[in-house]
Formats: structure tokens, C-alpha cells, sequence
């Protein structure tokens, strides 16, 4: 609650009041690793986003020691050796979904979102390809793409090269309720 709290706070100060906004408080991030000697999944189901039908701005925050492995030791390395999670605590993405949504229309509509992801403490330009539908009054919204490490100073030491690989699949899956300030 605190980071969406955060995320509308931002989106306010840049955006009319009044507009309305969807609000996603329970996004599920999923990263794949696949490398020689083991494939690593972590899954954190605690992602922030807001989103503005009018606009196309979009916003996704999660916190990083929030990913959860099948081994926690992986965890701990991921959190402490890889993302140094205490000093680097969230992953953020703020873009545009470039293409119109008519949110009062059922349909599945191809998107494009660009903008700004910050991971590491180091922010890249990313164009990352989605899918949002709109069932019932249900907005709901897919994306799949690839981070490099080396992108975000991802260091990964030659000891466990075979171990990581050099990009990540991250997958993201969010579905929105209208915001309504009183709740």
C-alpha cells in the first residue's frame, strides 16, 4: 500500500486531479534465468501500477527482496551479491502505452509501452510489448521481455558464469480496479 500510495502521489502531482485512474496493487513479476547448469525462477506478487486510460502513462513499482525463490539461498545471493536489494531497494518502470485503449469496449488490444526502467540503481529506455484487456470493466495487462544484466551493472562473477545467465525473462502480469481515493 505504501508504494502505490507513492505511485499516486507522483501521478498527481503531474497529472489533473479527476482523471480516472486503475490501480493494480497485487502485480505478478516473474524472472527466468536459463543457464547451463540450472534454470533459477523467482516470483514476487506484490507489484504496484497505476494506469491512465487518458494519458497511456503508466507506472510499475516492486520491491526487489519481494521475489521469492525455491531455494533461499539462491534468494539470499540475488538479494545481497546481484541487486545488493538494501542499497538498490525497488525496481520501477514509468512510461506511455503508445497506442489508444478504448477501456469502454471488450477487446484485447496489442500495446507498446515506452519509457524508463530503473533496476540497479541505473535507469535504460525500454520499448517493451504488451497486451491489455478489457473484459467486463476488467482492465488487465500482459508484457514479456528480456533485461540484460550488464544493462543495469548487473555484475555477474566469472565462478558462477555457467550458473546465470546474461539476460533475464521477466513477465509481468497486473490487473486493475479503478482507483477511488477513499478506499
Amino acid at each position: 500500500m505504501k508504494y502505490i500510495s507513492i505511485i499516486l502521489l507522483a501521478w498527481m502531482t503531474f497529472n489533473r486531479a479527476g482523471q480516472d485512474l486503475y490501480v493494480c496493487k497485487n502485480a505478478r513479476i516473474n524472472l527466468f534465468s536459463s543457464a547451463p547448469i540450472e534454470d533459477i525462477k523467482a516470483v514476487s506478487q506484490t507489484g504496484a501500477s497505476v494506469y491512465n486510460p487518458t494519458t497511456g502513462q503508466l507506472g510499475f513499482s516492486v520491491t526487489i527482496r519481494s521475489f521469492q525463490f525455491a531455494k533461499s539461498l539462491m534468494q539470499d545471493h540475488f538479494n545481497s551479491d546481484y541487486m545488493e536489494s538494501d542499497k538498490y531497494p525497488k525496481a520501477i518502470f514509468n512510461g506511455t502505452v503508445k497506442e489508444p485503449v478504448d477501456i469502454t469496449k471488450d477487446g484485447s488490444y496489442p500495446i507498446t509501452a515506452e519509457g524508463s526502467l530503473s533496476v540497479h540503481g541505473i535507469s535504460q529506455k525500454r520499448t517493451i510489448p504488451g497486451t491489455l484487456v478489457v473484459k467486463n470493466g476488467v482492465i488487465s495487462m500482459e508484457a514479456s521481455f528480456m533485461v540484460k544484466c550488464a544493462d543495469h551493472h548487473i555484475d555477474i562473477p566469472s565462478i558462477v558464469f555457467h550458473n546465470i545467465a546474461e539476460s533475464i525473462k521477466v513477465d509481468v502480469s497486473a490487473t486493475y480496479t479503478k482507483y477511488n481515493p477513499t478506499n
